[in-house]
């Protein structure tokens, strides 16, 4: 297997100072353009929306996320971001809004339970739409009780949104046409408020839908698979599949510092009628099929350096950054790949409470023919400086294939997180 050749990213200045580590939040519209979130970690400033115009390279500012949802003058912490990709329906763009200012207690991030002097306590995330030919934003609903919506995925047939809050991990069903917001008891313990070894449970970051049926699916960090049936308002555990497979590791999920058994990203392949997902700390993807619950891995997706290292890679949680390209046949995916100094590969933490990454490493694309299964790492990813993207948890693709990320970028002595594009075209090496 031979190592691939390095690919060139370009980054660009959204004009956001206080951009911090975005996770998905980025997503191609219908009329070709990428939307996307900036997030902020700071009192004094909300995450920020972006659109890009992949034709011209503009960039367009559309809204602050405190001020869309009707919260600019309020002095409370502040929608710091979206955590969520895009999602269209009937020409609008439909995503949700997280906290983005943490208390770092025992080295995990908690959501504030005291306000800081001179501020009031984060007031719940909001699920919101854009109209993509009016510019209008319309504010849908607000999470109770001040949590953060952390996973979403919305069935764009039927106009039904799920998702998980954080961080304790209720579960939530919206019904855009009825307004109607329906919430569940958690499954996941207390989710990422609760205490190691008692309750604490990471919480899935990404839902799938079953278009044909409805029934919206994420998993546990025990490796347990659920199903939320909007029409009997219900949420059961699949009695057949799970994710506790040995070729993904082994993990006592009531401990921080890794996503336990979930897999870390899923979307819905239509050809198939199944769903393709990544386990991501083993890198490992996986086929399910929701009609018969049956899991099926298929190959380790991680970079052919991680590959011949035989080690996980460095981002605690895995990446997000996977997702179908515009053949609708070719799953992309950002991951890591290990960085060797006079021929010994760097290491990192051995554990961190939180999801970061715990070292330095390259970015790898890695592409995988779904119909062939040929599967190919283009090779790392390099700014025109020599440095290279880090925290990338994100990933979109245009109508002409080139691949968008929202990165860290080194800029004026400052490291800032903004929209980067890999410039070179894929060579696809398929049989």
């Amino acid at each position: 297997m031979p190592l691939p050749h390095s690919l060139l990213a370009t980054s660009f200045d959204s004009g956001f100072s206080w951009a911090h580590d975005s996770y998905n939040a980025i997503s191609l519209a219908s009329n070709g353009r990428i939307y996307y979130v900036l997030s902020s970690d700071q009192l004094e400033a909300a995450g920020q929306m972006f659109e890009f115009d992949p034709k011209t390279n503009r960039i367009t500012h559309l809204a602050d996320l405190n001020g869309i949802c009707g919260e600019g003058h309020q002095a409370h912490i502040p929608q710091g971001k979206s955590h969520v990709s895009f999602y269209e329906y009937q020409q609008k763009l439909y995503f949700a809004t997280h906290v983005g200012y943490y208390q770092l207690i025992d080295g995990m991030d908690r959501l504030p339970v005291q306000a800081p002097d001179g501020y009031a306590l984060y007031p719940g995330g909001h699920i919101l739409s854009y109209d993509i030919n009016t510019g209008k934003f319309e504010d849908l609903a607000i999470l109770p009780e001040g949590e953060g919506c952390v996973s979403m995925v919305m069935d764009t047939q039927r106009g039904h949104i799920f998702g998980i809050t954080w961080p304790t991990g209720k579960l939530f069903y919206l019904d855009v046409k009825s307004g109607q917001l329906q919430l569940f008891t958690a499954v996941s313990g207390s989710g990422e408020s609760g205490t190691p070894g008692v309750d604490f449970r990471s919480l899935c970051r990404s839902l799938f839908v079953n278009p044909n049926t409805g029934i919206a699916y994420f998993s546990t960090a025990e490796g347990d698979i659920y199903q939320i049936n909007p029409y009997s308002i219900s949420v059961s555990r699949l009695e057949k599949a799970h994710l506790r497979l040995d070729y993904f590791g082994q993990y006592t999920p009531t401990y921080p510092g890794s996503m336990g058994y979930n897999w870390r990203q899923i979307i819905w392949y239509e050809p198939e009628q199944v769903a393709y997902g990544v386990h991501g700390n083993s890198g490992y993807l996986f086929r399910f099929d929701p009609s018969t619950e049956q899991m099926e891995v298929l190959e380790r997706l991680t970079s052919i350096p991680s590959k011949r290292s035989g080690m996980f890679d460095q981002f605690s949680y895995g990446y997000l950054g996977f997702q179908l390209g515009p053949d609708q046949e070719t799953l992309y995916y950002l991951t890591g790949g290990p960085i060797y100094q006079d021929g010994k590969r760097l290491e990192g933490e051995k554990q961190i409470a939180k999801g970061a990454a715990k070292g330095l490493e390259y970015l790898h694309l890695i592409t995988y023919h779904i119909p062939s299964h040929h599967y190919q790492d283009h090779g790392p990813i390099f700014y025109e400086d020599g440095n290279w993207p880090q925290y990338v948890n994100s990933i979109a693709i245009d109508l002409e294939g080139k691949v968008y990320a929202l990165a860290r970028i080194p800029r004026n002595h400052q490291v800032r997180c903004d929209l980067i594009q890999i410039n070179a075209p894929l060579s696809f090496n398929r049989p």
